[in-house]
């Protein structure tokens, strides 16, 4: 009989630490348990993004809280040696302030402090191709609820109370478009995903389908029983090869299971989802173009209105959302709408996701509420400017976004102030 697992290493293989070589990270420590008859006692896990991409590749050893950056394969038997037959962490390879215990607050520091993770909650902790491990995570708990507990109206109205707002950019009320669709006469009704996420310098869709596919599939299921639709589509960017195989992987997952396809969790509920891949078209992460390159035509934006929500895709009722708005609707059906709305500011509920990119020390993957003065996450987070060198400006919201300069540090990033 096995003995229990004492120990258990997180190996981010987001798309940034794979490209710097955390599979052969990976490969090797594994190699160095079999060697010295541990890997009956520590167990590789393989996750999806823990945020701080410029240093990969990153690990985290449970119960520890040690966070090991730059790994490379031969430091492997080091790290097993060292810290896990001795007891006695790699000091080099660590760095205390990024100390990632990232569910212990006590054990925070820098990177993480002042992080709250909604969206990113599994990201960096499960293996995001077992369906079992985001089940461990609460997970398919919210849909179980909705489709048992709630009727479709009390659904939009916890999102209406929630105060969600649109995280593609334009910040329309999630609740309110959810409302108009249902209220939308035509059938079939489709709920849609956008993960064309086109912006230079963006990965928080992409991180989020690699590492937790399953809140998002699981968010658009609540959305379509919702607004009384069967049918779903991703439609993500072909340049997102692993986003694309672990959602697929995902569905089939989740189909197997019987959480997609017909007679959901014996219910009655019906919802199918698939994958539409986009070829780069920036324009495409406009919702109407990207309904029209779906229909297999040329992505062009058409005139509004009519909107989606009455006449989408080929011309029916459609929900289209983007990736990180699906992520978090399970929660918000979970711990309930007066929980998500003690997040954010008056006006802009929840948390955000930002790539932190650019001339900072610690670039990479953040989420922090909503409200959060950019000086605070250049700073506190990101750990300023190399070099000592002063702040100039700060490019949010991609091309379409603007320069924000230093005399506005205190801004807080919200929908208004931006």
């Amino acid at each position: 009989m096995a003995n229990s697992i004492r120990t258990h290493i997180l190996v981010c293989t987001g798309g940034g630490c794979i490209a710097c070589g955390a599979l052969q990270v990976s490969a090797a420590l594994r190699q160095s348990l079999r060697a010295h008859e541990l890997q009956d006692e520590v167990k590789v896990v393989e996750t999806g993004c823990l945020g701080p991409c410029s240093v990969g590749p990153v690990s985290v050893v449970y119960p520890d809280g040690v966070f090991y950056e730059n790994i490379k394969p031969e430091d492997a038997e080091e790290i097993v040696t060292e810290h896990l037959l001795k007891g006695r962490p790699v000091e080099r390879l660590s760095r205390s302030n990024l100390l990632a215990e990232q569910e212990k607050p006590e054990q925070k520091a820098g990177f993480f402090d002042k992080q709250v993770k909604i969206v990113l909650r599994n990201c960096g902790i499960i293996d995001p191709r077992k369906i079992e491990e985001y089940i461990a995570r609460d997970g398919y708990e919210a849909l179980a609820r909705v489709l048992t507990e709630m009727t479709p109206d009390q659904v939009i109205d916890e999102m209406k109370k929630s105060g969600i707002r649109g995280r593609g950019g334009a910040g329309f009320p999630s609740g309110l478009k959810w409302a108009i669709a249902k209220k939308s006469t035509g059938s079939p009704k489709y709920v849609l995903c956008n993960a064309d996420e086109g912006d230079p310098g963006a990965f928080m869709d992409r991180s989020v389908l690699e590492g937790d596919p399953h809140s998002v599939i699981e968010g658009m299921a609540i959305a379509a029983r919702a607004i009384g639709a069967n049918r779903g589509i991703v439609y993500v960017r072909a340049e997102y090869p692993l986003a694309v195989e672990r959602l697929r992987l995902a569905i089939e997952q989740a189909h197997d299971l019987g959480l997609l396809g017909n007679d959901i969790l014996g219910t009655g509920f019906e919802f199918d989802l698939e994958i539409r891949m986009g070829a780069g078209a920036f324009v495409c992460g406009e919702e109407t173009a990207l309904i029209t390159s779906i229909e297999g035509n040329r992505g062009e934006p058409r005139p509004r209105p009519p909107y989606p929500a009455d006449r989408g895709l080929w011309g029916k009722p459609s929900l289209l959302n983007n990736v990180e708005t699906y992520a978090n609707v399970p929660m918000i059906m979970l711990k309930g709408a007066d929980w998500f709305a003690s997040l954010g500011s008056d006006k802009s509920k929840g948390t955000k996701v930002f790539a932190l990119a650019g001339a900072v020390h610690n670039s990479g993957l953040v989420e922090v509420p909503i409200g959060t003065k950019l000086g605070e996450i250049i700073y506190d987070i990101g750990g300023g400017i190399p070099a000592g060198k002063a702040f100039k400006a700060a490019q949010v919201g991609g091309p379409s976004g603007g320069c924000i300069p230093r005399q506005h540090l205190e801004v807080p990033v919200d929908y208004e102030s931006l």
